[in-house]
């Protein structure tokens, strides 16, 4: 299970990611929604173990936080500016620089050709990567990541910006966090969740303190006289001065 808690990481002046709190089990795909890209790449890059986090917990992996553990299930398809396939790579040589970069004693013979007619994916291997549909570029990302056969933790970095249509994406990420032979957590940041989706969901930044409520004050009532009428600008004119009071009693004393 990968498992997050308030993480965040710092930017030059805003908060690069604010705090985030989530958790993603096997057999389960979790899609966390943002507004910023660079938020959501931040989150995909903390989530594999790319990027260490400069607050809060680190990301947990089956209960292990260290950043090598959760390097080695994740596996980060598609981050714009990261690892996103190059324009001017053709589909045959990804798949060529792709299988290189998976550990030898995992890798053994793969070479490209053979690889991409048992994926199924000869009829796009001339192709520029720029020219792949939305959905058939998800799938050949996916399946090169799956290539490793210690991937276990997927994270998808903003699969919605290829498309507005999630039938390019969603069904993919289902497909293979719910298969039962092999099981994934599969963990998508989107820019917003799709109105069809009904599983589990989390949003960037829900872990942040909320700001703290003003206080209503209470108007102050005005200062009144022993005889309850209030104290003003006018209360001079219901009491009668001092001096007066004291000239009345000596007239009526001389009288």
């Amino acid at each position: 299970m990968l498992s997050a808690h308030q993480l965040q990481a710092k930017g030059r002046r805003d908060p690069l990611l604010p705090p985030t709190s989530l958790t993603a089990a096997r057999g389960e795909l979790l899609l966390v929604a943002g507004d910023r890209q660079d938020q959501r790449t931040a989150l995909a890059l903390l989530l594999s173990g790319r990027m260490k986090a400069t607050g809060g917990g680190q990301p947990s992996w089956d209960n292990n936080s260290r950043t090598k553990q959760l390097r080695l299930a994740a596996a980060l398809v598609d981050s714009p500016g990261v690892n996103e396939p190059e324009e001017h790579l053709s589909v045959r040589d990804l798949v060529t620089e792709d299988l290189a970069l998976i550990p030898r004693r995992y890798r053994g013979a793969l070479l490209s050709q053979p690889w991409l007619k048992v994926n199924r994916f000869e009829d796009i291997a001339d192709l520029w990567t720029e020219q792949l549909e939305p959905q058939r570029r998800l799938e050949l990302l996916t399946a090169l990541a799956l290539a490793n056969p210690r991937t276990d933790l997927l994270v998808v970095d903003s699969p919605d910006r290829h498309s507005a249509d999630d039938l390019t994406w969603l069904p993919r990420l289902q497909a293979l966090a719910y298969d039962a032979g092999r099981p994934l957590a599969v963990v998508a940041a989107v820019s917003a969740v799709p109105a069809s989706w009904d599983g589990p969901v989390a949003v960037i930044g829900n872990a942040a303190p909320e700001p703290a409520p003003e206080l209503a004050t209470e108007p102050v009532p005005a200062p009144q006289d022993p005889a309850g009428a209030p104290a003003g600008k006018h209360s001079a004119e219901s009491l009668p001065d001092r001096e007066d009071q004291e000239t009345e009693l000596e007239t009526e004393v001389a009288k």
